[in-house]
């Protein structure tokens, strides 16, 4: 009979522990928390002390009661939660869901799921750290106290359903302002210029590109300035006044951290966030593997540390120095700087280095094997030397005006034989015909210039809003993939070809935060909760001190809301639309993809059509009215009410303003009135309505 209980998270570990175990070894799973807050109470008691009431997780009633069998027999448990700030958490709820003060209870905690790093974790148990705990129970009730004072709010004064959260609200933000700046963006033109140069003995041509007058850099804005470029060099005489030879290093990339691994796998693999993170818990958890068995193939999934373990560095330079030679094995790029991490955890790694991607890809599913491919690739790049390119710059002048070209060539590859983007690929190998020096004689071929427009800023990705939230220090590698989950779910935000855009919703329900909860959504405040937390699990900081700082300004702020914020009613206002069916006057509603018009007779009578929104513009292809629409995720555009006779759309909201340039219909850039054409650039100030 067995003697230990190991408690574990999920039940996909317990086959894979219990064989590494063996029979003395009963393992058990929690399946995650099995303690929360009560769902119809607001479950801080504020009078006090701000003590926390926590109640068993519905439908976690007989998994309890199981977990109770299995202790009365053991002489020993041990609590093998994951090895993070929630995992210490759950770990001290079992233990007093469980009753296990008295009993010999240790935690362990574990990295990698393989034999010898479960074994080891038994060799180092220790008692449950409450830093950690009450890092986590701070870090809960703060996200519950934002929840559940401020989301009624929402309902009240929106509509129901909808939820305020401490980091989905800021994430919110960020997604707005870029969107104002996206919106109010004005484009600048300017133009490249690129000369071709015949060199003796050679077919090929030496492309060149404008750099300026002399030492002096220049952009060119418009046609006219490179008509005169062209003017001043046509009949020069040019001459190679400078070659530099250098050579360049390229360091190998760190290996992955959650933020890093969800924004590559978005980029290469074209995974959303929360697809990244199931199918890293899958790895991590175990795979069958045919000769193995059950194994755990990566390293823990939920870290902000670039760290790797002693035995995973020698693994790795053994493995390097056998297949690629000596010369590839290099130190390990290190991070510098940045923001605290949780060094206790390791970078996510394969856990054994000789599983190579190729030889375990028929135990895997086809996303698996591409994520694991992902890992394994980036984790040996790291651990291998810089690549090395000769690189030589070449100025070229005449005419009073300066044509440069750079050229790289590689000469080394270093970690590039492993693990390499194709974008990056491209760009560098880029190597000149023949060797040029300043006696080299030119002769000017050709001119090509081109016509450009500055960018505005991209809309935000999940993994450029990951990227942004790490860099900003908001939320923790655990909270990205919920928070962006979230915000998509309450169509606050929708996305479209990667891209996210907030709707109409989205705007409404920021505005209000930012109008009444300014430190809520503030991007520094949030930032700072986050160090203290860190405080608290380091034991610098009381968690207790944190909450009752924070509480009270909260509920000033809700019941000052509750009075003066006005109600925001998404589609409920009469329109100018007759029902057909009962002769009522439709109204204005407000559903999952946006507003619609429906008869008030609900329920008698159910008509309901499309809502479109006129903006007193006249469709310029047809002299229709032009309307505010939705795409199908809730993104805004502008277009001819005849659609689909009718093609005309826009992104920004046109004006009955036409260019006077080149006649086209001109758009609202903020407060630029900016023309429809590309390539036209017509730009004025929007005229300010006097009362």
């Amino acid at each position: 009979m067995a003697k230990y209980l190991v408690i574990v998270e999920s039940p996909a570990k317990v086959k894979t522990i219990k064989k590494f175990l063996g029979s003395n070894y009963e393992v058990a799973a929690s399946n995650g928390h099995v303690r929360d807050f009560p769902k119809s109470q607001f479950g801080i008691d504020v009078e006090h002390d701000y003590e926390p009431k926590y109640i068993t997780i519905r439908g976690k009633g007989d998994i309890l009661a199981n977990l109770r069998k299995e202790v009365k027999k053991a002489e020993k448990i041990y609590l093998a939660t994951d090895p993070d700030r929630e995992g210490e958490a759950i770990s001290w709820h079992l233990m007093e869901a469980l009753k296990l003060s008295g009993k010999k209870v240790y935690r362990i905690t574990f990295n990698e799921i393989t034999k010898s790093a479960v074994k080891e974790s038994l060799k180092h148990a220790r008692e449950i750290d409450m830093n950690l705990v009450d890092a986590q129970q701070a870090r809960r009730m703060l996200d519950r106290m934002v929840g559940y004072r401020i989301s009624p709010l929402l309902w009240a004064k929106v509509k129901r359903g909808l939820s305020a959260g401490r980091v989905q609200s800021v994430a919110l933000r960020i997604i707005c302002d870029r969107e104002e700046e996206i919106n109010a963006f004005i484009p600048e033109e300017y133009w490249s210029l690129d000369a071709s140069f015949k060199l003796p003995g050679e077919k090929k041509l030496l492309k060149a590109k404008y750099y300026g007058e002399g030492e002096k850099k220049r952009v060119l804005k418009s046609e006219q300035e490179v008509e005169a470029v062209k003017k001043d060099c046509g009949k020069a005489a040019f001459s190679v006044t400078d070659v530099k030879k250098g050579e360049r290093v390229k360091k190998a990339p760190l290996p992955f951290t959650t933020s890093t691994l969800q924004q590559e796998a978005s980029k290469v693999l074209n995974f959303s966030t929360q697809k990244t993170m199931r199918l890293a818990q899958q790895l991590y958890e175990g795979v069958d593997l045919k000769e193995n068995g059950t194994v755990g193939i990566i390293t823990y999934l939920r870290t902000d540390s670039t760290r790797v373990s002693e035995e995973a560095e020698v693994m790795a330079k053994d493995y390097i120095t056998a297949k690629y030679g000596a010369e590839y094995a290099g130190e390990g790029t290190v991070k510098k700087g940045g923001q605290k991490i949780q060094d206790a955890h390791e970078a996510i790694r394969p856990t054994d280095v000789a599983r190579t991607p190729l030889e375990i890809k028929e135990s895997l599913s086809r996303d698996q094997f591409r994520l694991y491919q992902l890992i394994w690739k980036r984790f040996m790049a790291s651990r291998m030397t810089p690549a090395r390119y000769e690189t030589t710059s070449v100025k070229i002048d005449g005419g009073g005006h300066r044509f440069t070209v750079a050229a790289s060539k590689l000469a080394f590859d270093g970690f590039m034989s492993v693990y390499t983007q194709e974008d990056e690929e491209k760009a560098e190998n880029n190597t000149l015909a023949k060797s040029i020096d300043q006696s080299t004689k030119l002769t000017l071929d050709s001119f090509d210039g081109e016509q450009h427009f500055t960018q505005p800023p991209a809309h935000y990705t999940e993994a450029s809003l990951v990227r942004t939230l790490e860099e900003l220090g908001i939320g923790r590698p655990s909270t990205y993939a919920p928070t962006i989950t979230t915000i998509l779910a309450r169509r606050y935000v929708a996305k479209e070809n990667k891209n996210l855009y907030v709707t109409e919703l989205g705007e409404v329900v920021n505005k209000m935060m930012k109008e009444a909860f300014p430190s809520i959504v503030d991007v520094n405040f949030t930032a700072n909760m986050e160090a203290l937390l860190d405080g608290v699990s380091e034991g610098t900081v009381d968690w207790k001190t944190i909450v009752s700082n924070f509480y009270p300004d909260l509920d000033e702020a809700v019941k000052m809301a509750e009075k003066e914020l006005e109600e925001v009613k998404i589609g409920d206002e009469e329109s100018d639309e007759i029902c057909e069916n009962c002769g009522r006057r439709m109204v204005i509603k407000y559903g999952p993809h946006g507003r619609f018009l429906a008869c008030p007779g609900f329920p008698e009578c159910r008509n309901t059509k499309p809502y479109y929104e006129k903006i007193g513009v006249a469709c310029p292809k047809c002299g229709r009215d032009i309307v505010m629409k939705k795409t199908q995720k809730g993104r805004r555009y502008y277009g001819c009410i005849g659609n689909p006779e009718c093609d005309f759309m826009v992104w920004q909201k046109p004006s009955n303003e036409k260019c006077p340039v080149c006649g086209s219909i001109m758009l609202e850039k903020g407060n630029k009135l900016v023309c429809s054409r590309e390539g036209c650039g017509f730009v004025k100030e929007k005229e300010v309505q006097k009362d």
